[in-house]
Formats: C-alpha cells, sequence, structure tokens
C-alpha cells in the first residue's frame, strides 16, 4: 500500500488525499513526530483526521502511519494516584521526559512499565475463563484492591497460571486457550476505546443516594448513585469550588476529577489540595483513590474533545470491579467549545450560536454512560456524572446548558 501523506492542514485538522486504507475512528501518527490523531470523516477524496497535539511545524508531505486500532486507553494497575492529560499520557513522566512544556510526540506509556505489583492469580488451569471475570488482584492503593477482569470478548480455558508474586503490567499472568483453539496472553492491562460504552449485564434502578458531604446538597438537590447532574453557573459563582468539595467528600469509592479546558491555576490548586487531604473513610491520602485528568485550556483543543471520554471510560473500568465510581467534568461548557471549534475546521453546517447539530446527541451519549449496573462478572457498580456548564454571560438558555439541563433532568 502507497504511503499515505499529509495533503493540508487546518489548526489541529490534517487531511490526507486519496485511497489511504484507513478507517472512521481509527488511531493514527501523524508527521515525522508522530503526533496522534484520529481520523473523524472519509469520502472517496479526502481522509480528514484530528490531532490531539500541537500541529505548528507540520508540513504537507509528512507521512501518516497506521496504528490498526481506535483511539484507546490502557486500564490496569497504575491508574489511581496519576495525572493524566486528555488523551492519558501521564504528565509526571512527561515532565521528566521533556521539561514543564509537553514536547509533540511524546508517546510515553500510561502506565509505568517498570512498576512492580503483588500479584495474586485467581484462577488455575483448568477454569473456564469468561468476559469479565476477575483472573488476577493486586493492592493499587492501601484502600484500593485492583481486579484484573477478562475483557469483554476475551473467552477460553486456562491452560497456564503463573506463581503468585511481584509482576510488572507488561507480564502475562495468564494463558488461554479460546473456542478456534488460539492461545490467548493475558497480563495485567488491557486496553479499550474511549468512544464505546464498556458492556454490562444489566442497567439497575438507581435507588442508592450518593451522600455529598454537604448538607445543602443532599437536602435540597440529592443525587444517587450511578445519576447524572450538572452544576450550572457564570464565571465566579463557585462551581470549581463545589465539584472539589464533591471529590473531596463525597462517599464514592473512586474519584475521576476531570479539568476540561480550565484555567490552570485551578487544575494546580486541585493538585495540591487533594495531596493534602486525608480521606475520612480511610485516614489516608485522598489521592490513593483519585485519578486526575488535566486538560488545561492551554492545551490542544482536539484533546480537550477526548479528555471526558478519558475519563469516563477509567470510571466505567472501576465501576465494572464493583466499585462506585464518581467522575467531575469541569467543564462541560469549554467541551462544546473544543466541539464547536473543530466542527468549524471541518466547515459543517452550525447550529444554535455555532455549536454544530450534533451537539445534543453528543451530551445525551455523555450522560447516559451513567448508571447503576450489574456487570458482566455480577459485580454491583456505579458511575455518577456530575459536570460543570459555564454558560458564557450566566445565560442559561443557551443551548450547551438547555441540553445539559434536558438530559440530567
Amino acid at each position: 500500500m502507497a504511503q499515505n501523506l499529509i495533503y493540508s492542514i487546518n489548526g489541529p485538522v490534517v487531511t490526507i488525499k486519496g485511497k489511504t486504507g484507513l478507517s472512521m475512528m481509527e488511531m493514527v501518527h501523524v508527521g515525522n513526530d508522530h503526533l496522534v490523531g484520529e481520523v473523524i470523516r472519509m469520502d472517496e477524496e479526502l481522509t480528514t483526521i484530528q490531532v490531539y497535539e500541537e500541529t505548528s511545524g507540520l508540513a504537507p508531505g509528512e507521512p501518516v502511519t497506521t496504528t490498526g486500532g481506535p483511539l484507546c486507553v490502557t486500564l490496569g494497575p497504575g491508574i489511581l494516584r496519576n495525572i493524566y492529560d486528555g488523551i492519558q499520557r501521564p504528565l509526571p513522566a512527561l515532565e521528566k521526559e521533556s521539561g514543564p512544556f509537553i514536547a509533540r510526540g511524546c508517546n510515553i506509556p500510561s502506565l509505568d512499565p517498570d512498576a512492580k505489583w503483588d500479584v495474586t492469580v485467581t484462577v488455575k488451569v483448568g477454569d473456564k475463563l469468561v468476559p469479565g471475570q476477575v483472573y488476577a488482584t493486586c493492592p493499587e492503593t492501601p484502600v484500593i484492591l485492583h481486579k484484573c477482569m477478562a475483557a469483554p470478548g476475551m473467552e477460553g480455558t486456562v491452560t497456564w497460571v503463573v506463581e503468585n508474586g511481584s509482576y510488572t503490567v507488561n507480564d502475562t499472568v495468564v494463558r488461554i486457550t479460546d473456542k478456534s483453539g488460539k492461545e490467548r496472553e493475558l497480563t495485567l492491562c488491557q486496553k479499550w476505546p474511549i468512544r464505546r460504552p464498556r458492556p454490562v449485564q444489566a442497567r439497575m434502578p438507581a435507588q442508592r443516594p450518593l451522600i455529598t458531604g454537604m448538607r445543602v446538597v443532599d437536602t435540597m438537590f440529592p443525587i444517587a448513585k450511578g445519576g447524572a447532574a450538572a452544576t450550572p453557573g457564570g464565571f465566579g459563582t463557585g462551581k470549581t469550588m463545589t465539584q472539589h468539595q464533591l471529590a473531596k467528600w463525597c462517599d464514592a469509592d473512586i474519584i475521576i476529577y476531570v479539568g476540561c479546558g480550565e484555567r490552570g491555576n485551578e487544575m494546580t490548586q486541585a493538585l495540591t489540595e487533594f495531596g493534602e487531604l486525608i480521606d475520612p473513610k480511610t485516614g489516608r491520602p485522598l489521592t490513593d483513590r483519585t485519578v486526575l485528568i488535566a486538560n488545561t485550556s492551554n492545551m490542544p483543543v482536539a484533546a480537550r474533545e477526548a479528555s471526558i471520554y478519558t475519563g469516563i471510560t477509567l470510571a466505567e473500568y472501576y465501576r465494572d470491579m464493583g466499585y462506585h465510581t464518581a467522575m467531575m467534568a469541569d467543564s462541560t461548557s469549554r467541551w462544546a467549545e473544543a466541539l464547536r471549534e473543530i466542527s468549524g475546521r471541518l466547515e459543517e453546517m452550525p447550529a444554535d450560536e455555532g455549536y454544530p447539530a450534533y451537539l445534543p446527541s453528543r451530551l445525551a451519549e455523555f450522560y447516559e454512560r451513567a448508571g447503576y449496573v450489574r456487570a458482566l462478572n455480577g459485580e454491583e457498580g456505579s458511575v455518577t456524572v456530575i459536570g460543570a456548564v459555564s454558560p458564557p454571560g450566566a445565560d442559561f438558555s443557551e443551548p450547551v446548558t438547555q441540553n445539559t439541563k434536558r438530559f440530567t433532568r
């Protein structure tokens, strides 16, 4: 197959001309620096890619190479206590690699490949392994036991298991033979496409309250575990502080905090405060059960659009282990603005206030991933989504606020 070359560049949007062999939503590496991108539109003449990194310096004629799969996150021990950008690159590791500003093309593993985990294998040779079944556990932090589960579609008979001991996320711990007789190796981690919800056995009624730790919220605006809520308000009205308080004191097992297009100083405040706070439930630092996704306003706009999907995929993963997770998205308005900017560069027909016509369906898809469920392995868990909305000028009649109110009710 002929090499795919960049034909045109418009901000974070790159096009290739002619037949490419790529498919929709496929993850690609763009240019000589191997910038991360995703195919978002295709027709007979042009293939359009949105790039999740800064495109300055990129030139027509540079190559585009496929990764052979969709944009995925890596799921395994080591997620908790970490700080990621919008496409799950660990910011502490990026700082060591490139300094205080993220260099382009830094493709660092999401999980530390050298960290060792005390693994207990929970299956034995001859067992039948089905999707969602736990085959190994390890203490991820002193308060959270990480359960390594067979990915959806992974099924077979266990033919080999490793002895209990210390292993890295990429070490093979179990081998199975599937129905076709092919041997498959299972490590401590798996990959999952961020835009596809993880499958469950059943969605259940959301009947258990999420105690937020703030009496005024619990009294006037109660929320159930597995529910969806929004915190709308103009600039400076306290949405971010409310989200911080919810993250600190609510009775969820795992907190996923997504700073989507927010100011850098607000994320810095969250990082420093969460590190100093003692969790009232466990008496340990709050970071032992927290993941932070920092995609601040000066980071590439396309990665902002991906960041909330990254966050909710991590939340669904811990939900499938039987944990109750709460995801704070601050702010979905910045995410919608990223959608609007990319839509404008794609020359799509604008709808209300310049937002794309598919804004309501994207918001609905996002909030519908909340829920109280029975996972494939029979465990009960939940994802509660609490999104902040920042309407310009505190105008609650604008499309993002109206549609969010409609879907969160």
